[in-house]
């Protein structure tokens, strides 16, 4: 006597059993909840570490195939971006800030980046699309009672990973975009490096209330050697006086040296951080520098230009002016920066009418001597202070701060605090650096991080009188620090 099969379930009841056993991922016996529950917890996997493939193995195949080509053109572009950065960053870097592109379609240098953002984007709706229909071919009532919370649970967790990482990946390309071009936007043309150097005029001061009458607290020059990335940072004290400037319109003014004017207005001296007030208030600035301004410089900055390349004897086509409104910004964003304080300092400055030797009338704080970790606001008063020491402390301070402040943008900190970094950038930075020159630079800024700074101070340290500098012994010594002398081979024996 035979005795009948139970009946099959209503999913597999057309499909053979070799089939259900063969495919279990797509031909599930629905009937057993340890199968599906395993099933499930593999779809889910499955869908988290190829997105796609759990529609290609258990769903609908059109959008499995969607999903697994989404999926392995994302692969690809991070292998070849990856590749790229390893073998070939100067012209990787090129491509995806667009700066391959000529000057005269700079408009169309976002493209590159929008279109990363846009592709990140749609990858994560596409990726939660996925997720949903992976969860509904899970069938989660077929599944264990328990196991269903763990896989819905599971997926989701997976499901802000994913789309987290996507998400948080098209935010750091559109902040690069945007943050691009707020700082060079309006840079005029690239040129070749000079005497194998790109010179760089850095200039710091506070762009806050009164800008009109705003002198350079800060002025040094970069020098980034074009082939090895070695760096010197030249420091020039701000009241350098009888400055001789380079071929132009201020050498035309001035051919024995700046005398400046003699009013409250334009300034009672000579130094050089007078030149900013004097050419753009007291002066026809946009005469004397018809192109600064389209060229995203300012009168101002390129007379100081002017200066220091008299000064330094070196060509100098660029400048970074520091905002120092907007310095502590920046070093919070970078997550603090590690200074050994070695004399005690003030906070603050005195209000008008109160003596500046009454320090403790009007210091608003102090810096204590030590090793110190400095969030914004105190690496920002350690630069400016200088009512209880000279300016020639100050400029060392200085360069302290932007030694550390350069060893603080290691890749694990810029990409983790990356939108603040950026924001401060753009508040902080102004500059005529051009963006077809910035995948170069990038390049030598990776090779200058893996060599010390040397640095220049035209101070009485460093054996020049800042009252009565001797330009000729300035430009030798510059020099000789640029270009060094190749020793001589001795003969053997």
């Amino acid at each position: 006597m035979s005795v009948a099969s139970p009946p099959r379930p209503a999913s597999v009841r057309n499909v053979s059993s070799k089939v259900v056993e063969d495919r279990p991922m797509r031909y599930p016996d629905t009937s057993s909840r340890e199968v599906m529950t395993r099933r499930g917890w593999w779809l889910v996997l499955l869908n988290f570490l190829v997105p796609g493939s759990a529609q290609a193995v258990a769903g609908n195949r059109r959008l499995g195939k969607i999903g697994l080509g989404a999926t392995l053109g994302l692969w690809i572009a991070v292998i070849l971006g990856g590749l790229g950065l390893l073998l070939w960053r100067q012209g990787t870097v090129s491509i995806i800030t667009g700066a391959w592109l000529p000057d005269w379609l700079g408009l169309l240098r976002a493209g590159p980046l929008t279109i990363i953002q846009i592709a990140l984007l749609a990858y994560a709706v596409l990726w939660i699309v996925l997720t949903v229909d992976t969860l509904r071919l899970v069938r989660l009532v077929k599944t264990g009672t328990i196991a269903r919370f763990g896989i819905l649970l599971l997926a989701v967790v997976l499901l802000v990973t994913g789309t987290g990482s996507a998400v948080y990946a098209s935010q750091i390309a559109g902040t690069t975009r945007d943050t691009l071009g707020a700082i060079f936007g309006a840079s005029g043309p690239s040129v070749p490096p000079s005497d194998g150097y790109y010179n760089i005029l850095l200039l710091g001061a506070d762009s806050g209330e009164g800008r009109d009458s705003m002198r350079f607290d800060s002025i040094s020059v970069v020098s980034v050697n074009a082939e090895t990335g070695a760096t010197t940072i030249t420091g020039i004290p701000r009241d350098m006086p009888n400055v001789p400037f380079s071929a132009g319109p201020m050498q035309d003014k001035y051919p024995n040296g700046h005398t400046g004017f003699a009013n409250a207005t334009c300034g009672w001296g000579s130094g050089i951080n007078q030149l900013r007030t004097e050419v753009e208030v007291c002066q026809d600035g946009n005469a004397l520098y018809p192109d600064a301004k389209a060229n995203g410089s300012e009168p101002g900055i390129e007379a100081t230009k002017d200066a220091a390349e008299g000064i330094l004897g070196i060509e100098i086509p660029y400048y970074v002016f520091v905002d120092m409104h907007g310095f502590a910004s920046l070093v919070d964003a970078l997550g603090g920066v590690d200074i050994n304080v070695v004399e005690r300092l003030p906070k603050g400055g005195p209000p008008e009418g109160v003596d500046p030797n009454d320090v403790d009338s009007w210091a608003i704080g102090w810096i204590e001597p030590g090793q110190q970790h400095m969030d914004g606001d105190t690496a920002q008063w350690y630069a400016r202070s200088r009512y209880t020491t000279s300016d020639f402390d100050r400029m060392k301070r200085q360069r302290e701060l932007q030694e550390a402040i350069l060893a603080q943008f290691t890749p694990d900190v810029v990409l983790t605090r990356f939108s603040d970094v950026a924001a401060a950038g753009q508040d902080l930075i102004q500059t005529d650096l051009p963006q077809s020159l910035l995948p170069f630079l990038a390049e030598l800024a990776l090779k200058a991080k893996e060599q010390p700074v040397t640095t220049i101070e035209l101070t009485p340290e460093g054996g020049i009188d800042e009252y009565d500098p001797d330009f000729a012994y300035i430009q030798q010594l510059v020099q000789q620090t640029l270009h060094p002398p190749t020793p001589t081979p001795t003969p053997e024996g």
